[in-house]
């Protein structure tokens, strides 16, 4: 009898101690791999968000730097430390040769289709991307020293501080409540003297003249037309910037500031990477007396230099860093921003 309860425990043992059937590794293997893929799933749709708000984050970011920077270059666009709408000569060899020198208009908008005169389009770092819009500023800017006197026959300023920041080779204005005058500094010592000299026959591109007093062509003889700026008359550097759309050397654009800088005493164009991630610029300008805004193709030449530009409407198409889309494709918004010219406004 024992015999027989050892033999019943035995076989009761061994179905005990079976293990799972090949279907129900199965089905355990399908749940296991519902739960993995749900699981999966979650993890690549809040990957998907996470990137979407990101890239997002990044396209605001952009434009709103891009848009800051830009209206600041902008609201003081034909601005001077005097008054608005001075009559303004312009002493300097060859001024109206590059742009960097030529004061006329404050504003001048270029088409997608118009290549700056002295810069064309091209596929390398820096250059401008044909099709997209363009725009030159500039003005005095409004930080500026006060002139004590001026012994024009020795075209020399004495100012009111040895701080005045400015040095041989600047580009820069002086006005008073009469007229303004651009010249080139051609001896400063910024931290030891207050003199200030605009003489003749040094620096580069130099002066064609002494005399600052206003004229209609300039008058580029030895003295020029005479003229002694008072006490209290202002001395400020120039700020000339382009601003246009670029290739960034890293299969994408960018957003490109190219600005007048003095370099050693020689004035140059240095060429600056704003912000990446900028498509593409287009630009329409308002003129005084217009009710609509119009693109730079259709503003005749003549209201770029008289002065009849208002205000600006900025266009920006800005990419996200990341490639969100099904198909690979990055986040993109057209966002829109509108800036009126402070020294022109009614």
């Amino acid at each position: 009898m024992s015999r027989r309860l050892a033999e019943r425990g035995g076989v009761a043992g061994a179905r005990g101690a079976r293990g799972m059937t090949l279907v129900e590794l199965m089905i355990a293997l399908v749940l296991g791999l519902i739960v993995t893929g749900a699981a999966l799933a979650v993890f690549s749709a809040n990957k998907r968000i996470y990137e979407a708000t990101e890239s997002l984050g990044r396209v605001q970011e952009t434009a709103r730097t891009a848009f800051e920077l830009m209206a600041r270059d902008l609201r003081e666009a034909a601005g001077n430390p005097c008054e608005a709408g001075l009559p303004v000569v312009n002493v300097v060899n060859g001024a109206e040769t590059r742009w960097w020198t030529d004061f006329r208009g404050g504003v001048r908008g270029y088409a997608g289709s118009a290549a700056f005169p002295d810069a064309g389009f091209g596929s390398s770092a820096g250059a401008r991307v044909s099709g997209t819009a363009a725009l030159e500023l500039k003005s005095a800017v409004s930080r500026g020293v006060t002139v004590v006197s001026h012994n024009a026959p020795a075209a020399s300023f004495q100012v009111n501080t040895v701080n005045h920041g400015l040095a041989d080779g600047d580009i820069v204005m002086v006005c008073d409540f009469d007229h303004a005058a651009i010249f080139q500094v051609t001896n400063a010592s910024p931290g030891i003297n207050a003199t200030i000299v605009h003489n003749t026959g040094t620096g580069s591109p130099g002066n064609c003249t002494k005399g600052l007093g206003f004229s209609n062509p300039v008058n580029c003889s030895a003295l020029g037309v005479g003229y002694a700026y008072g006490p209290n008359s202002v001395i400020a550097p120039l700020r000339m910037s382009r601003w246009y759309v670029g290739h960034n050397g890293r299969g994408g654009r960018s957003l490109y500031r190219a600005q007048l800088v003095n370099v050693g005493g020689t004035p140059q164009v240095r060429v600056q990477e704003i912000v990446d991630g900028v498509r593409d610029l287009q630009l329409q300008y308002l003129r005084a007396g217009e009710a609509a805004y119009a693109d730079a193709a259709a503003i005749p030449a003549a209201d770029w230099l008289g002065e009849r530009i208002v205000a600006v409407r900025i266009v920006l198409t800005v990419e996200g860093p990341g490639r969100i889309g099904g198909d690979g494709s990055r986040l993109e918004r057209r966002l829109e921003h509108t800036v009126t010219l402070r020294n022109r406004a009614a």
